[in-house]
């Protein structure tokens, strides 16, 4: 199989102080096979620097790893960086679908204007005679609702959230820098990821850090919505074998291969939590929730790529993980989180109490 992206590659990492471009600098440097990473990321709410601890403390790793306070969106800052690199993993993004209903406009800078930005930076190497690889992470959702059946890499791409569409808006541009220009890129599209780390806003370490604290766990909804759940340690995996493994110009899923509805993975992680279902309250939805996702992984699996954490050893690990570090959750937690919190639920939350005493009642 060909390895277009060798040990010993300087890797430009943008995002990796996120939870999932964290997660995959930790991995790559964790191989001790004299990958060099540098990482580029604004350190907005969800970027931690914190994250990246256990590579700054490792004096091997550290030797290999150089971090960079800067905005994909800066071309400035961007250019110089891509001219030393061998390839860019862009996991650098807005990521959560509820800001991206509040604040639309910041999905649209990152993930339109700063991945124009490193394409074009990209593409002026490929005009000085250097080739530099590029990777995109997308995310199941630029396919939209998906009724019945999986979502296959040739579907239509249908998002129906400022999120989802920036994501798409991304795809179409990396793919037109393919075919104009040449560039030599891919796309991997990764399902609802979980795991250590994990901003406190995402459904699973929401209802978790809320659960260890007794507090109300805002179900949207009946809590039926179907999500396909990839641990972080397989979807930074998804994107390391793509990265040196997958065909120019080509997209391809990454699921976990667990497809649940979210009724039942806030069961589960209550009982791992030890609190039970009374924490559970049942809030309106948000505005044009997909009900069900799901993808085929044939294309990537084909290639010899698979998931390997079971969902049922990694949502246990999980809490564990939030459960022992609650200096990391307080610290994610600070910031503008109240005032986020309260745009976000505390209307919801009233509602439904309201509710629930009137069924009561």
């Amino acid at each position: 199989m060909t390895d277009r992206v060798g040990a010993g590659a300087h890797l430009l990492v943008t995002g990796g102080a996120g939870f999932i471009g964290s997660e995959y600098v930790r991995q790559v440097l964790g191989r001790r096979d004299g990958t060099r990473i540098t990482v580029l990321d604004k350190l907005t709410y969800a970027g931690n620097r914190a994250n990246l601890a256990a590579v700054e403390g490792d004096e091997e790793q550290a030797g290999r790893f150089r971090f960079i306070q800067g905005d994909i969106a800066d071309a400035d800052a961007v250019g110089p960086l891509v001219a030393e690199a061998d390839a860019v993993v862009n996991v650098a993004a807005e990521t959560h679908v509820d800001r991206s209903i509040l604040d639309p406009e910041a999905f649209l800078r990152t993930g339109v204007i700063g991945v124009h930005v490193l394409l074009e930076a990209v593409r002026a190497q490929a005009d000085a005679g250097r080739h530099v690889r590029f990777l995109q992470v997308s995310t199941d959702e630029v396919y939209g609702d998906i009724a019945e059946g999986r979502s296959v890499e040739t579907d239509a791409l249908a998002p129906r959230s400022p999120y989802a569409a920036a994501k798409a808006s991304s795809e179409l541009l990396v793919r037109s820098y393919g075919v104009t220009f040449g560039v030599d890129a891919v796309i991997t599209r990764g399902s609802n990821t979980y795991g250590p780390y994990q901003h406190p806003e995402k459904l699973i370490p929401l209802f978790v850090t809320n659960a260890l604290a007794g507090d109300p766990l805002p179900m949207y909804g009946d809590g039926m919505q179907v999500r396909d759940w990839l641990h972080v340690s397989d979807h930074a995996a998804g994107i390391d074998f793509v990265l040196r493994h997958g065909e120019a110009g080509e997209a391809y899923n990454v699921p976990g291969g667990t497809e649940l509805p979210n009724r039942d993975v806030i069961g589960r992680l209550l009982e791992a939590a030890g609190r039970d279902w009374s924490l559970v309250r049942t809030v309106p939805d948000r505005p044009g929730h997909d009900r069900r996702y799901a993808m085929d992984g044939s294309k990537v699996r084909a290639l010899g790529w698979a998931p390997l954490v079971e969902f049922d050893e990694g949502l246990p690990a999980t809490v564990a993980w939030y459960r022992d570090n609650a200096a990391w959750v307080d610290a994610a937690k600070g910031g503008d989180w109240a005032d986020y919190y309260r745009r976000q639920y505390e209307t919801r939350l009233a509602r439904g109490q309201a509710a629930a005493e009137i069924d009561a009642g």
